[in-house]
């Protein structure tokens, strides 16, 4: 069989290899840690293993997976290209200072790159929630140009998470206006309900609008908020506190179906 590529992928400390078709649907990984080839047809056994040996390390045990969660197989039903799953915290932000990372010298440091080191930052915390039985989205796109800068799946419910930095800085709040230090204020709670509201249409269910301050020196909330909780980047733990609205096969079948870039196209 001709025309299979390796694509590899390293997710939460996780080594895998996938092998695709051409159309792009896989058909076997090799899980590294693990050290095992899994295939999901035997007839394809030779040529997986034949596209997979410049990376076969040692001995490994190859056949069909021994239990497919229903993760897993979301993940083999999506062409790569469509699964956000591997998206990286300021994934968009990545891209964008890949392709014009602008003037080498300038008096004040590009904004992106600020952003960026939030989302990275709340990314990341965010991120250790999954063992917990939590999932992350990062960069979501949605139509129009504008994204969900994190998207949260658990126990708790779902959550759509706006970074915002505030390095060393007295954040006020009075919804729905966001005051960080002596920029100008905006109405940024008013945008992240809308966009948590895009979200809930496209999952048909309930999606909570969270927006997490990277490194505030200061937080004060003057007005009681509304349908918003906003946070600390060192307090985002508290989501996973939180627990029986979702159960587990509720959780994998919404992760299944946001991490499928299809499901954001008419939002």
């Amino acid at each position: 069989m001709s025309g299979l590529r390796v694509i590899p992928t390293r997710r939460h400390g996780q080594d895998r290899l996938y092998v695709c078709r051409t159309d792009g649907r896989n058909i076997a990984w090799y899980d590294r840690e693990a050290g095992r080839v899994n295939l999901l047809s035997e007839e394809l056994r030779e040529d997986v293993l034949a596209v997979l040996g410049p990376f076969l390390t040692g001995p490994v045990a190859v056949g069909p997976p021994p239990v497919p969660t229903p993760a897993e197989l979301a993940r083999l039903s999506l062409p790569p290209d469509d699964d956000l799953a591997p998206n990286r915290p300021g994934e968009a932000l990545l891209i964008a200072l890949d392709r014009a990372p602008g003037p080498p010298r300038r008096l004040r440091p590009d904004p992106r790159r600020r952003a960026l080191a939030a989302e990275q930052r709340v990314g990341d915390a965010l991120d250790r929630l999954e063992g917990a039985g939590w999932h992350t989205l990062h960069s979501v796109p949605l139509p129009g140009g504008d994204r969900i800068h994190h998207l949260v799946i658990g126990p708790g419910g779902l959550f759509c998470v706006r970074s915002l930095q505030a390095r060393r800085q007295r954040v006020v709040v009075t919804d729905p206006v966001v005051a960080v230090g002596r920029h100008e204020p905006r109405a940024l709670l008013r945008w992240l309900r809308a966009t948590a509201d895009r979200a809930s249409y496209a999952l048909t269910a309930a999606v909570h609008p969270v927006l997490a301050l990277a490194e505030p020196s200061a937080l004060d909330v003057t007005t009681p908020l509304r349908e918003v909780r906003v946070l600390r980047d060192t307090d985002l733990s508290e989501l996973a506190r939180a627990g029986g609205v979702l159960k587990p096969a509720d959780v994998e079948g919404l992760h299944a179906m946001a991490r499928d870039r299809r499901t954001w196209t008419r939002v």
